[in-house]
């Protein structure tokens, strides 16, 4: 996109910004005409993807719901308002239903699940206190539906996130804020390639044996998945609100 600007005029604020496919978020939103802030635990990652935006980064550690929700305030203290909200701050950890410690399931519902609803509950009275519509993304995971038996605790907590889209868009459609998720599939990021070596002895070429595994011969593109959120925060999406839409190449539900 970038020559369409969709988003003039918008204040975005992307959790989980300063890099994989939030940091495509916070690049297509700047290209596509908005005022773009994101957070992130890392300064000096964040600090680099706002020099080379002009998109303003907020430190936080969004496991604290304090953090989630004064990121909002931040923002709305530097730019006025927030118009447009996307949480796509994600722990893929993985663990298994006979593994999984108490430790590692609160650790994937802080930030899977917890993060984004108090995220959300600060967007929203902002909205509202304002009067003004707003759109909010989530980004889950066609992994919501089920998924491998090594995410156990990852799909509980972006299960409930995809609940919590349908009931949140719900309750304020009335407000006129829409609130949309994308269950994206197997995407490559700089954190799935650490999760690839870390949890299944991935080697370098671990990318290209996974395309020739894959409909389409590729994993999704952080870019493909930007433009796609642009367009769902945009006005050019019209009233689609509580929709969670599933952006992979495997059919839910289809079988061979």
């Amino acid at each position: 996109m970038g020559f369409q600007e969709l988003l003039r005029d918008k204040v975005v604020l992307v959790n989980g910004g300063s890099q994989g496919v939030g940091a495509g978020i916070v690049r297509a939103a700047v290209g596509e005409g908005a005022t773009a802030a994101f957070t992130g635990r890392r300064a000096e990652v964040g600090e680099r993807l706002a020099a080379e935006t002009g998109a303003f980064f907020v430190r936080a550690d969004l496991a604290d719901p304090a953090q989630a929700r004064e990121a909002v305030e931040q923002v709305v203290a530097a730019h006025g308002r927030v118009d447009c909200l996307v949480n796509a701050a994600g722990l893929t950890s993985r663990g298994s239903l006979l593994d999984t410690t108490p430790e590692l399931f609160d650790a994937h519902i802080a930030i899977n699940l917890r993060a984004p609803f108090f995220a959300m509950q600060a967007a929203v009275r902002h909205l509202v206190d304002r009067g003004a519509p707003g759109t909010i993304l989530n980004i889950i995971t066609s992994s919501e539906h089920g998924g491998q038996p090594f995410l156990a605790p990852y799909v509980a907590a972006k299960a409930g996130l995809a609940g919590l889209t349908r009931n949140a868009a719900h309750a304020h459609r009335w407000d006129r804020i829409r609130i949309n998720g994308l269950n994206i599939g197997w995407t490559e990021t700089e954190g799935e390639d650490a999760v690839q070596r870390a949890f299944h002895g991935a080697g370098d070429d671990w990318r290209e044996k996974a395309a020739k595994t894959l409909p389409m011969g590729k994993l999704g593109q952080v870019d493909e998945i930007a433009d796609f959120v642009v367009l769902l925060l945009s006005d050019r999406s019209g009233v689609v609100t509580g929709s969670v839409i599933d952006w992979d190449q495997n059919v839910i539900g289809g079988l061979d």
